[in-house]
C-alpha cells in the first residue's frame, strides 16, 4: 500500500512480499474455501507482517467454528495447508478436534531420510489426470508411515519429472551464474585488488552470491593459498553436494492423519490447494474482485473494503458454478467482459412521445448466459423465459 509511514494503522505494516516490495505496507489475508465449489467460507485480514504459522494458530479456534457451523451431512472435514504453517501447536489443536483432518506437506530440509528416497521405490498415480499424461512424465509417489508432531502419520513422497526438469533448468543456469561470479572474484584476487586480499571477506562475498541466487552455500569448494607473497584462490564443484540438491527436484513431501485413504486420494486433495491460489489470483486480478488498489488508511475502512471484496468474490464463484452447470465452460473473467459488453440504447420512433429503450442482439455467449438465468431478448426487450 502506498500509504505514509506516519499514518498510525495494525494492519498496513511492513513485512515480507512476495513481490519484493519490501518497502511497500501490506495486509495479509486469510481464505479458506470449499473444495470442488471454490466458493469462499471463511477470511481474515491481519497485520502484513505476521508469519502464516502464527496467523494460523491464532486464528485456527475461528476456523472450528466456521467448520462446524456448516451443514454438512459428512462430519469429517480435512483441512489442506502448506509447510508455512505446520508448527508443532497447530498440529496439537487439529489433533484435539474430533473429525477434523489434516493434510499439509513438510520441508525437505527436516526430513532429508524421505527426499533422497531413491526413484526405484516410486510407482506412478492412478488419478485420471495423470494417466493421460506420457509415462516419463506421469507423478509417482512413495507411501510410507513415520512419528511427526508426537503421533504417526502417513508419509507420501512425490516425484513430479516436469517440476524436476523446470528446477534442473533453472538451476543449471544458476550454477553458471555462480560460476561466472566466481571466476569475477578470481580475476580480482590475482590483481590484488582492494577488498579482495582477506580470505574471510571473499569467501562472506561467495555465501552473499550464493543467497541471492537462492542456492546453497555448499556447491563450489574455495581454496586459499600464497604463492610470491600474493594471495591466489582456486575453485571447483563440489559434486556430490550437486548432486544431493539435484535429487531433491521435483519431489514434495505430504504428512496427513488419514490413514484410511489410498495414495491417489490424498495427493489428489492436496494437488488441490489450487483452488485456493486460483480465488487469491482472482482477488488480485485486473477488474473483477481485485482487491488492490485500497484507496482508504483507517483499519475499518480497509476491514470494510475486504468484506466487500470477499463478498463479491463469492457471488463470482457462484455465477461460475451455475455457468458451468448449464454446460458453458468459460472463465469467470470471460462471463463478465461478454456480459459488460451487451449494450443497449434509446431509439425515439416517429409518432411517439416518449424514447423506448432497447437492448441490442446477443452474442450466441450472452444468450447462454441470459437463459442460464431464465431469461432472453426478443424485439430489443429482456423477458423472462416461460416454464
Amino acid at each position: 500500500m502506498y500509504m505514509d509511514s506516519k499514518t498510525p494503522s495494525e494492519l498496513a505494516v511492513r513485512g515480507k512480499n512476495k513481490e519484493g516490495k519490501d518497502w511497500l505496507r501490506q495486509i495479509g489475508l486469510a481464505l479458506l474455501v470449499s473444495r470442488g465449489s471454490e466458493i469462499p467460507f471463511f477470511y481474515r485480514e491481519y497485520e502484513g507482517n505476521c508469519h502464516d504459522s502464527r496467523l494460523f494458530n491464532r486464528i485456527l479456534k475461528d476456523i472450528f467454528s466456521a467448520l462446524n457451523s456448516l451443514s454438512f451431512s459428512d462430519k469429517e472435514l480435512t483441512i489442506v495447508f502448506d509447510k508455512g504453517m505446520n508448527s508443532e501447536a497447530n498440529i496439537a489443536e487439529i489433533d484435539k478436534k474430533a473429525g477434523i483432518h489434516f493434510i499439509t506437506s513438510y520441508s525437505p530440509h527436516f526430513a532429508e531420510h524421505l527426499i533422497s528416497k531413491d526413484l526405484s521405490l516410486f510407482t506412478p498415480l492412478s488419478f485420471s489426470k495423470n494417466k493421460r499424461l506420457l509415462e516419463e512424465d506421469q507423478i509417482l509417489a512413495y507411501r510410507t508411515t513415520g512419528e511427526f508432531w508426537g503421533r504417526d502419520r502417513t508419509v507420501i513422497v512425490t516425484y513430479n519429472p516436469i517440476t524436476a526438469s523446470k528446477q534442473r533448468y533453472n538451476f543449471e543456469k544458476k550454477l553458471k551464474l555462480l560460476q561466472n561470479h566466481l571466476f569475477e572474484i578470481r580475476t580480482k584476487v590475482r590483481e590484488n585488488k582492494r577488498n579482495f586480499r582477506d580470505p574471510n571477506h571473499i569467501k562472506k562475498r561467495y555465501k552473499d552470491i550464493c543467497e541471492s541466487l537462492y542456492l546453497p552455500k555448499n556447491l563450489y569448494d574455495l581454496d586459499f593459498f600464497v604463492e610470491n607473497n600474493q594471495l591466489k584462490m582456486r575453485f571447483r564443484k563440489n559434486y556430490h553436494q550437486i548432486n544431493k540438491y539435484i535429487s531433491r527436484f521435483g519431489k514434495n513431501i505430504i504428512i496427513t492423519d488419514h490413514h484410511d485413504w489410498s495414495t491417489e486420494e490424498i495427493v489428489k486433495a492436496y494437488l488441490d490447494r489450487y483452488q485456493v491460489e486460483k480465488a487469491f489470483r482472482q482477488s488480485k486480478a485486473k477488474e473483477f474482485g481485485n482487491m488492490r488498489p485500497i484507496y482508504h488508511w483507517t483499519d475499518s475502512k480497509i476491514r470494510c473494503h475486504i468484506l466487500c471484496c470477499i463478498i463479491a468474490l463469492t457471488y463470482l464463484q457462484l455465477l461460475s458454478l451455475w455457468i458451468k452447470k448449464a454446460g458453458i465452460m468459460v472463465s469467470i473473467d470471460k462471463i463478465m467482459e461478454s456480459m459488460r459488453s451487451l449494450h443497449s440504447c434509446l431509439c425515439w420512433h416517429s409518432g411517439k412521445r416518449k424514447p423506448i429503450r432497447i437492448i441490442e442482439e446477443p452474442t450466441p455467449l450472452q444468450a447462454e448466459i441470459l437463459s442460464v438465468f431464465g431469461y432472453k431478448i426478443k424485439g430489443g426487450v429482456l423477458q423472462k423465459i416461460s416454464k
